[in-house]
């Protein structure tokens, strides 16, 4: 089943701009984004899509564009299971919720950057691009005193050679993810148990999880995926452990 919400070619009928989409991983098998016209360049700019497949370890990432009450919850589930996580801010979200971003960042999770505006970067030209990641990482460094912003993920998976390559140039690590479900619709929540089910029947080694914290679903089910993830023998880790392990020079 293909993850994927509008095909290879954008839906202003441009070449080379894509959302990023995959085959969704099957009782544990890896997913794949083979048959998506982007893999290239995806691996050519250093974009990571996968962890370690050889390895029993996950990595929790979470989309937060604006808060929705539940980021708070989230955080206490991930403190009390002693889960590292990685969390994509806004501008919105940085300048309408400075105490949860200290807070992120104070227990130890990863902020990474999710743009000012939440454009389609792939229309933007690289001093925009430059602009748009610049004001996020000032401000969380305002807030929080960290100085370096490492991890970028592109605003709805839209991307191009372009945005990777110019992000790159920046410093910024592109993640992606190989484990994901509708879950941003927030009039469309379907219950706990469908959220757990979606993620737990994606688990594979190396997998790099999307959620959306605006998801009360989620927010309800995280506690038993990261239970349910243990106990099948998986291991959560941070994306600088992914980044070591796979850099181990930086």
């Amino acid at each position: 089943m293909l993850l994927c919400v509008i095909s290879p070619i954008s839906a202003w009928g441009q070449p080379g701009v894509y959302h990023f989409g995959f085959k969704k991983s099957v009782e544990g098998r890896l997913p794949s984004i083979d048959e998506e016209g982007f893999k290239n360049i995806v691996t050519k700019h250093g974009a990571l899509f996968l962890g370690n497949t050889s390895q029993k370890e996950l990595y929790l990432t979470f989309d937060n564009g604006y808060e929705n009450g539940f980021t708070p919850r989230i955080l206490d589930v991930l403190k009390e299971k002693q889960v590292p996580a990685a969390f994509f801010v806004t501008g919105h979200y940085v300048k309408e919720q400075p105490e949860l971003i200290k807070r992120m960042a104070a227990e130890g999770h990863i902020v990474g950057n999710h743009s000012w505006s939440h454009p389609d970067m792939s229309q933007l030209s690289q001093d925009s691009i430059k602009t748009e990641l610049e004001k996020v990482k000032a401000q969380v460094e305002i807030l929080t005193g960290q100085k370096e912003m490492k991890y970028l993920r592109p605003p709805r998976g839209i991307f191009s050679e372009h945005v990777l390559a110019a992000s790159k140039q920046l410093g910024y690590t592109n993640v992606f993810w190989s484990v994901a479900y509708k879950d941003w619709d927030v009039n469309a929540q379907r219950g706990s148990q469908y959220a757990y089910s979606e993620v737990v029947k994606q688990l594979h080694p190396g997998a790099i999880i999307l959620l959306h914290s605006v998801s009360r679903d989620n927010t309800e089910a995280l506690g038993r995926i990261v239970d349910e993830a243990r106990r099948q023998g998986y291991e959560f880790k941070s994306l600088d452990q992914l980044s070591t392990e796979q850099n181990p020079t930086n």
